[in-house]
């Protein structure tokens, strides 16, 4: 018997719910903007470089749940250190060569600007540990959710994926990751085995949201455009989690936050395919309970 979660809202209650939950993680996005918080996280985000599509595909074959990568140098001077024994996630830099070359055509001498390619070494953050703790760590925006999962959302969405052709698993999944959904044809869910009940279930929400949203979409689509991806992919979590009285404002905002470049009007811009996935998940998750009649 497929497990669903017991609701005594009704479609319309749920429906109206979601709308409000996505207005609040937007308004959240632009309270967390005006931070000292975001203004660290800014500063770290602006360390990494805009990796080509190419260098992208390559990072995300390597290690699909990469988050931020940069070089050996570059993390310890952000106060993170690649720990002994990683290895590096392989990509090609670029560096700029002038050269003075002979023009055919004029006889004369020429300078000329070229870019020369070769193979460099990257780490994720996932492969660093703080240098100085007491730094604090500016890319700690999102605080892993604590406590149970009262309504059994997990084993509904469980349930559903299965129902879909889907499986899901539970093992250690090494890094900051807390979940992935394969884009292979394997048809894999994977979920952290050490997370707690609540965050177990908020990721559940998250990689439900994938498989509908971006399960079939061309793998190059996805990592190019991986930021809207993972903002609605998060969102959708939000607001299933909220109608079912699961609060991930601690995890989700942050998360939204960085994914979004804590743009309140990409946000607002993804409203339609989240809240038509929000709908989607909530319904296929849930079943109502009539309240009952006053005697």
């Amino acid at each position: 018997m497929t497990r669903k979660v017991t609701t005594r809202k009704s479609t319309e209650e749920r429906r109206a719910e979601a709308e409000a939950l996505h207005e609040t993680i937007a308004e959240q996005i632009e309270a967390l903007r005006d931070s000292e918080t975001w203004t660290r996280f800014l500063a770290f985000a602006q360390a990494f470089h805009r990796y080509s599509l190419g260098n992208l595909l390559l990072i995300f074959a390597q290690s699909p749940e990469a988050t931020h990568v940069a070089g050996y140098r570059t993390w310890q001077s952000l106060n993170r250190q690649v720990r002994k024994g990683e290895r590096g996630i392989r990509i090609f830099g670029g560096r700029d060569i002038r050269e003075t070359v002979e023009n055919e055509q004029t006889g004369e001498e020429e300078e000329q600007r070229r870019v020369r390619f070769f193979p460099v070494s990257v780490f994720d953050m996932s492969q660093t540990d703080l240098i100085d703790p007491a730094a604090g760590d500016p890319s700690d925006i999102a605080h892993q959710l604590t406590g149970d999962d009262p309504a059994g959302i997990l084993d509904a969405v469980v349930d559903y994926l299965t129902g879909k052709g889907w499986t899901v698993e539970r093992e250690s999944i090494p890094g900051a990751a807390n979940g992935y959904t394969t884009t292979d044809d394997s048809r894999r869910v994977v979920i952290d085995a050490d997370l707690s009940p609540a965050q177990a279930a908020k990721t559940a929400l998250h990689e439900a949201a994938h498989v509908i949203l971006h399960a079939e979409e061309d793998h190059a689509e996805y990592v190019e455009h991986r930021g809207i991806k993972e903002t609605e992919a998060e969102s959708v979590a939000y607001i299933v989690a909220g109608i079912l009285g699961l609060d991930t404002s601690a995890y989700s905002v942050g998360y939204v936050a960085g994914w979004s470049k804590c743009d309140a009007d990409t946000v607002k811009a993804t409203a339609a395919n989240v809240l038509r996935t929000a709908h989607a998940l909530a319904d296929a998750i849930t079943t109502d309970t009539p309240a009952p009649v006053a005697a």
